[in-house]
């Protein structure tokens, strides 16, 4: 038996202006999970995606069980035992839960499709789950959550012998991520090797058996994880020091109320939800995985209809019926899914950043170029974008660095109330960190923040009081001398008037 399940040795990927990978090397063992670390843009993806043949590399080689391998497509990946969960999530909204499970390997039965062993597979081990989703259930009717958890099912459930992990857990529920880490120790047990990418080095030292460091596309060190530790993997993935605050909450006056809701309720999503957030005031919305904190957020942008409810921006009513409105009113929103209803993907990052902020580039009808370009560049900069310009389709840079272009759309256009749901989500440490920073500058110019956040210490770190919801409603108001983990999923998981 080979004494390694993967090996890629010396592998090189160039795109247009930008060297993605250069001689990166690395081994993973049977029965081990390999966490692979690094910032967003240090290649990370990229060498993911080689290894399941969405790439092909430049230079290097591949081994699976010691025979060296062409891997030219997802499909002979499958072949050679590799299974990879992207952490952007493609699936067809149409598809039922059955039928997604077996995209790509449709059970057939005399030349034709077995739809009642689709269904009964998909069935048992969705039973076995302890989930009551019925498999007729289009993809369109599930959380972002819920179909994560699918990924995970349906590539555990084609037994790979090399499973590639890429942020799996950035947005499903505490108890889920909990049977995640249980199957992941099932299969090490089995003899399958994990290759897992995460940005929490919580999960990477719970986990991990190896540790290996990316950055700037090059392979920084390998080796086993009793072998280093957390600060040095952080020191290693951004090459520069950070701050010793993890959090970089600074004190800021807090002024007067900004954005206030009073009695917000939509049928079946949330009901009587009243808060407000002050100027200078960092402010948190907890609550697990279908709690209602984002059905609460869209209503208030003007995605979704509200049933009842009122909205008041610096003291005046508003009604904020659409995204335009809101925007107009100075209301901002960083939605959780970027790829689904963030980003445009064949635009430029320049074309997206100025997407709600056209009027300060377009006049008369046309798009005054240098002004526009001067405007993206400021802060392109300021949110240290890896791209080789401003022009570069936005469809084409990593999730972290398509986060900070979104963020910076909404900085251009110059909010008074920021609503950032999940805004660190699949973000490396340096990333967040310069997010954190950014936040704080905005708080002190006198915006005011609501952060949705599932991670409970950047809640606790970052914000001046903590909203908490259960089941739709809100279950708590928290101010710092009650913060701590235990008090946010107390009240996280039961439905009680706000204390």
């Amino acid at each position: 038996m080979s004494q390694t399940s993967l090996s890629v040795q010396g592998i090189s990927k160039s795109f247009p202006g930008v060297k993605a990978l250069d001689n990166v090397s690395f081994d993973v063992r049977p029965g081990s999970v390999h966490a692979l670390c690094g910032e967003n843009g240090a290649g990370k993806s990229t060498l993911m995606k080689i290894i399941n043949g969405i790439y092909q590399p430049d230079t290097g080689t591949i081994r699976v069980r010691g025979e060296e391998v062409r891997i030219k497509n997802p499909i002979e990946a499958r072949a050679h035992g590799i299974a990879m969960i992207a952490q952007e999530l493609n699936y067809v909204p149409e598809m039922t839960i059955a039928e997604s499970f077996f995209l790509g390997r449709l059970p057939m039965k005399f030349g034709r499709v077995d739809w009642r062993h689709m269904r009964t597979e998909a069935r048992r081990v969705v039973r076995d789950e302890g989930l009551d989703w019925s498999v007729n259930r289009p993809l369109s009717t599930l959380t972002v959550s819920e179909i994560q958890t699918l990924e995970i099912l349906r590539a555990v459930y084609h037994s790979a012998d090399v499973l590639i992990m890429d942020e799996p857990t950035s947005a499903i529920a505490h108890r889920e991520v909990e049977s995640l880490f249980a199957k992941i120790r099932a299969l090490r047990a089995e003899g399958k090797s994990i290759i897992y990418i995460s940005h929490k080095m919580d999960e990477v030292f719970e986990l991990a058996d190896d540790i290996s460091v990316l950055r700037d596309g090059a392979a920084v060190s390998s080796q086993p994880a009793a072998q280093i530790t957390r600060n040095q993997v952080i020191a290693q993935m951004v090459g520069r020091d950070l701050d010793h605050q993890r959090y970089p909450k600074e004190r800021i006056e807090i002024g007067e109320t900004v954005f206030k809701a009073t009695g917000l309720s939509r049928e079946h999503m949330f009901e009587d939800i009243s808060f407000e957030i002050k100027a200078g005031e960092i402010v948190g919305l907890a609550g697990l995985i279908g709690a209602g904190r984002s059905e609460v957020i869209r209503a208030v942008f003007g995605l979704d209809p509200l049933d009842t409810g009122t909205v008041e921006v610096e003291g005046r009513p508003v009604k904020l019926s659409n995204p335009k409105k809101a925007i107009a009113h100075g209301v901002a929103m960083l939605s959780e899914d970027r790829r689904l209803v963030g980003i445009i993907p064949k635009l430029s990052i320049k074309k997206n950043a100025t997407l709600a902020s056209l009027k300060r580039v377009v006049h008369g009808g046309f798009a005054h170029a240098r002004q526009e370009q001067k405007l993206v560049t400021e802060y392109f900069q300021k949110m240290n974008v890896k791209a080789p310009s401003t022009e570069t389709r936005i469809e084409s840079l990593s999730g972290g660095n398509q986060q900070k272009v979104l963020l910076a759309r909404w900085l251009i256009a110059d909010p008074k109330v920021m609503l950032l749901d999940e805004p660190t989500r699949g973000i490396d440490i340096g990333a967040k960190f310069e997010i954190y920073k950014i936040m704080t500058e905005l708080a002190r110019q006198g915006r005011g923040i609501l952060m949705i956040s599932s991670e409970l210490p950047e809640l606790i770190g970052m914000c001046d009081r903590i909203y908490v919801m259960s089941a739709g409603r809100l279950t708590a108001e928290l101010t710092p001398d009650r913060f701590s983990q235990e008090t946010i999923l107390k009240y996280a998981m039961k439905e009680a008037e706000v204390a």
